[in-house]
């Protein structure tokens, strides 16, 4: 068995960012044990046996630390274990996260989920919960948001999701749920984006008319995250990548240029996005897609496939 270390961020000054504090790169994973005959060796990195004589990107092995994958569970189409077996003994290798989207998760039998979610942690993945504390905070109770929790954690989540997609809530207010869900003994993920009424089912039109705010309010929130020991905040796509008109790599670039790549992760569940991603960044970008890309993804991190402009072209310089 190889355990997996704690995610405790350990806090420093970060070198790239002067004046803001990032962690020492330790990995975002879940705690569980991971059963060494789960994650076997795949034919790309077997140099004696398989195809590791053919150039590709090696991928590290997990828990790691930079270049996540995060899949979306049961959304768009149900879940079960046979599933989620199927995703994990085939591609378990190049999955880091699995994610219930919104609240889909309170609509399964308790015994189903928790095999769904032992599942995961058998194969070295941790499950995160969508952003349904939005909901759960209209209760207008301290209560509610507590009880919330304490189920999340007693029934294995790994990863708290807290987004205000929906919510109009002051800044302050959005740190203390934060430092709740840490004493709940969760790890916080803040969502941020810059399009209000995002991560749901809001037809474009609607959102275009609502307009977006200035990434700025986005870094703002990261740093403020970071320095209260998040360790990773998803950005949302809608309003950069999804229902706009044409993409705002610019909002992208600007979060960049104030908040460390490996404390974000990007919302990128269409092809076309997350080839872009990884062509701009590298290997190393963290990335969230539907459960149903993450071969293409990883044929494309690994280097052996990908589109007319990342074709041959996505490469690592890591000498041993």
């Amino acid at each position: 068995m190889v355990y997996k270390t704690s995610t405790s961020a350990f806090l420093r000054q970060c070198p790239a960012k002067p004046g803001l504090r990032c962690s020492a790169r330790r990995a975002f994973s879940s705690s569980r044990l991971l059963q060494s005959e789960n994650s076997p060796s795949v034919l790309i990195e077997d140099s004696d046996h398989g195809y590791g004589f053919v150039r590709h990107n090696p991928r590290p092995a997990k828990p790691r630390s930079n270049g996540l994958t995060e899949i979306r569970g049961p959304y768009y189409s149900a879940m079960g274990k046979n599933y989620l077996s199927d995703v994990l003994e085939t591609m378990g290798h190049h999955v880091d996260g699995l994610k219930f989207a919104g609240g889909s998760f309170s609509l399964f039998p308790e015994v189903k989920l928790r095999e769904l979610i032992d599942m995961a942690h058998e194969h070295g993945v941790y499950v995160s919960t969508g952003g349904w504390l939005e909901h759960v905070l209209t209760q207008g109770s301290d209560n509610a948001v507590d009880r919330y929790l304490e189920k999340c954690k007693d029934i294995g989540f790994d990863v708290l999701e807290v987004s205000s997609g929906f919510l109009s809530l002051p800044q302050d207010d959005w740190l203390r749920l934060v430092d709740r869900v840490h004493k709940a003994g969760l790890k916080a993920k803040p969502e941020l984006g810059i399009q209000f009424g995002a991560g749901g089912d809001t037809a474009a039109t609607d959102l275009e008319s609502i307009g977006t705010a200035d990434p700025s309010r986005v870094t703002a929130m990261a740093k403020r995250f970071i320095d209260a020991g998040v360790e990773l905040m998803m950005i949302e796509s809608e309003g950069i990548t999804e229902n706009v008109r044409s993409w705002r790599t610019d909002a992208i670039q600007s979060i960049l240029r104030d908040v460390p790549m490996e404390r974000v992760m990007f919302e990128a569940a269409d092809p076309a996005v997350f080839n872009w991603y990884v062509r701009e960044f590298g290997v190393d970008v963290n990335l969230f897609v539907d459960h149903s890309q993450i071969v293409q993804l990883s044929c494309l991190r690994a280097g052996i496939w990908g589109m007319a402009d990342t074709f041959g072209k996505i490469a690592t310089f890591r000498p041993a």
